[in-house]
């Protein structure tokens, strides 16, 4: 039995091809028989590594009575929320505003037209949890179609007046269009908002389920930097500490799951997403910067690490997610037995692994284990777990255990994977590996980021366009704004980790296009989708940061940062309009701007300028680097002027007449392209740098 879906290239479809259900995928086909045949449209969204989408194909999907009851009386269409988040965002809108909830699958009925009439998320099999079954739904939605089509047709008319608020920007507090200039004030409300919801025992934000909320901590540092409250320092410590100790993270094979069910970090959701690897490698990269801790630098690598064994693509790209389960049970892959645990490592470095890991005979994960570190980590972890840590096994060290583990646990049943290639996540990725090399200063964080770079270019940029999906040679559907936004604001990275000016000419490429594509001239903001993109029934302009930044977030900040290292004012201006847009949003909703918000930082402190002259991989040259990469500066930009070029890049006027000084390799401290004595001696450097990272406020 195979239906519609064979031949899509979306791992998520692909899992539900030979489902009894005729799902089609959105396109044409289904929507031109929904009308032609005047039949309501199911419409199931999902992603691949979703564990209740799974559940509901099992119970409802498969179901040979429920799949006839669907092809009877409606049009079944399929669609991957990753491959195609414009649709996501419609309906998800419309399903919260019609039951104050959302989440994944999400299940929606639409009229012919597309407007939706009714909806919901998950429904099980048979009535429980207060929901009624699926095919209670099903039959009461084919009623009301038939009977009352009256009153599904009105409904659908008052949701689409609500969707087509989407296209417009939020009337602010100081009247339409947005807030008034944005200021800093904007900061230090959402770090006051965060603060009240601040869990001081167990870190993080709230209670179950607890998310690692990467970019809120990066806020924080941030306002940390400028205010120097040791309260800030206290939330984003305990909470990256409490977070590398816990179930979250994956304490052999190094990464994070999504999130933790508990309030204590324990249990966790346990898909892998790429995005919360980048964001968390690049919050964990700052922590170091800013504190000089090297467990947050260590848990930093460890996440690349992962990220380089197990989610990269030997063309170069990222893949999108590990699945929760394997074998049909969630959690499978990651859990142990003492037994399994003494069976690896031996008696006596199982023994001293399974009191770190806090692993005993009854489990603490129905009868399994679930590794964490036992009483906390990094300041809040006795010295007596310290030395446990450090001190050598016989011919072992911890390291090493998780090593073994790590090996043990490879001939398990693997994950799903969900190996499509989207142009944003990978540009996040990208960005998460050049922090991780800023802060290290390892080759092979740098080598990952640029081996992505290229494939974007070669496999993704396309006749001036960047696709959003890329799967076995294939690369499929135009890319959305944050396809754009965050591939523009990667390459940059990519040059301050590479210095290739080749970066920055792509950069302004992609983001030229995107201006081109998305822009809404009468606010200055993005929409979510390009001009010529496929007619829906609402066309958003998104301010919000979620799981993943928004598009118009990093737009702004991809914007002000190119403006500022090519020394394009039109640039810096245009992200300056895309904050002051949306000013209204980030004064009523400050702990939910967290992203926009450190645009705004970018914007408001004039930016460093730093050009280290010396020749490329030469000690003295990597010494000044290494200052930079080890410094807490996040506005700033970084430019390297190799002597042995004859002129810099046009786009990168900081490095003219940049030369080494003496023949020493130089670092220059600028401002506005006007530049302090230059200094070759990296401890001078470091304290000059250190003076320069402190806000204005507090020195």
């Amino acid at each position: 039995m195979t239906n519609h879906l064979a031949g899509q290239t979306s791992p998520y479809l692909l899992q539900h091809q030979h489902n009894p259900v005729e799902w089609y995928p959105w396109g044409p086909e289904a929507l031109e028989r929904a009308r032609r045949e005047d039949r309501p449209i199911f419409l199931s969204i999902g992603y691949s590594a979703c564990h209740w989408c799974h559940v509901m194909e099992r119970e409802s999907f498969e179901d040979q009575e429920t799949a006839r009851f669907l092809n009877a009386g409606f049009v079944s269409i399929k669609v991957d929320r990753e491959e195609r988040p414009d649709l996501d965002e419609i309906y998800m809108h419309a399903v919260q505003t019609m039951t104050g909830h959302g989440g994944w699958p999400l299940s929606v009925f639409l009229l012919p037209d597309l407007k939706p009439f009714y909806g919901g998320t998950y429904f099980p099999p048979s009535p429980r949890y207060g929901m009624p079954s699926f095919r209670q739904v099903l039959a009461a939605v084919a009623e009301h179609y038939r009977a009352r089509r009256g009153e599904a047709a009105e409904a659908a008319e008052e949701m689409a007046r609500v969707l087509a608020g989407l296209g417009r920007v939020a009337a602010g507090r100081n009247g339409a269009g947005g807030g008034g200039e944005p200021g800093p004030a904007l900061i230090e409300g959402a770090a006051r908002q965060l603060e009240a919801a601040y869990d001081p025992v167990e870190g993080g934000f709230g209670g179950a389920p607890k998310f690692p909320h990467p970019m809120d901590l990066s806020l924080l540092l941030r306002w940390w930097r400028h205010s120097g409250e040791p309260g800030a320092r206290a939330m984003v410590e305990r909470t990256l500490d409490k977070m590398a100790a816990g179930g979250i993270h994956d304490q052999v094979g190094g990464g994070f799951h999504r999130y933790s069910v508990d309030g204590e970090w324990l249990v966790p959701h346990f898909e892998k997403m790429l995005y919360d690897q980048a964001l968390l490698a690049r919050t964990y990269a700052e922590a170091f910067q800013a504190f000089g801790s090297a467990r947050h630098r260590e848990t930093c690598a460890r996440t690349l690490d992962f990220v380089i064994r197990e989610m990269q693509d030997e063309a170069g790209g990222y893949y999108s997610s590990l699945d929760a389960d394997s074998e049909g049970v969630e959690g499978k892959f990651y859990v142990w037995s003492r037994d399994e645990i003494l069976a690896a490592l031996g008696p006596d470095e199982g023994e001293r692994a399974c009191a770190f890991f806090g692993v005993t005979t009854a489990g603490n994960f129905e009868g399994s284990n679930i590794l964490h570190v036992a009483d906390g980590a990094g300041a809040s972890r006795p010295a007596s777990r310290d030395a446990l840590a450090a001190a050598p096994g016989p011919g072992e060290s911890m390291g090493d255990a998780r090593a073994r583990l790590l090996a043990a646990r490879s001939v398990r049943v693997r994950p799903g994977l969900d190996d499509k290639m989207l142009a944003a996540w990978n540009g996040l990725m990208i960005r998460g590996m050049c922090a991780g090399h800023q802060a290290t200063r390892e080759p092979r964080y740098r080598d990952s980021a640029r081996r992505a770079g290229e494939f974007l270019w070669r496999e993704m940029w396309r006749q001036e366009r960047l696709a959003r999906s890329h799967r076995r040679g294939a690369s499929r559907l135009n890319g959305y704004l944050e396809d754009y936004a965050f591939v523009a604001d990667a390459f940059v990275d990519l040059y301050e980790a590479t210095f290739d000016p080749a970066w920055i000419e792509r950069a302004l490429a992609v983001a030229g296009v995107m201006i081109d594509l998305f822009s809404d001239e009468a606010s200055g903001a993005f929409f979510f989708t390009a001009r010529d993109h496929e007619a829906l029934i609402a066309r958003s302009l998104n301010a919000a940061d979620s799981a993943t930044p928004g598009g118009n977030s990093i737009a702004a900040l991809a914007l002000l940062r190119l403006g500022r290292l090519a020394d394009r004012d039109d640039l810096w201006k245009r992200g300056a309009r895309v904050l002051s847009a949306f000013s209204g949003h980030m004064a009523r909703f400050p702990a939910g701007a967290a992203q926009m918000l450190q645009a705004l930082d970018f914007m408001l402190e004039p930016p460093v300028e730093i050009a280290v002259a010396g020749a490329p991989g030469a000690p003295e040259t990597e010494a000044l680097l290494r200052v930079v990469g080890e410094t807490f500066l996040p506005n700033r930009i970084l430019g390297l002027a190799d002597p042995g070029v004859a002129a810099p890049a046009p786009t990168l006027p900081l490095l003219r007449d940049k030369r080494p000084v003496a023949g020493r390799p130089a670092a220059f401290l600028c401002e506005n392209f006007v530049c302090r004595a230059p200094e070759t001696d990296p401890a001078r450097f470091r304290e000059a740098l250190r003076r320069r990272a402190e806000s204005p406020a507090r020195r």
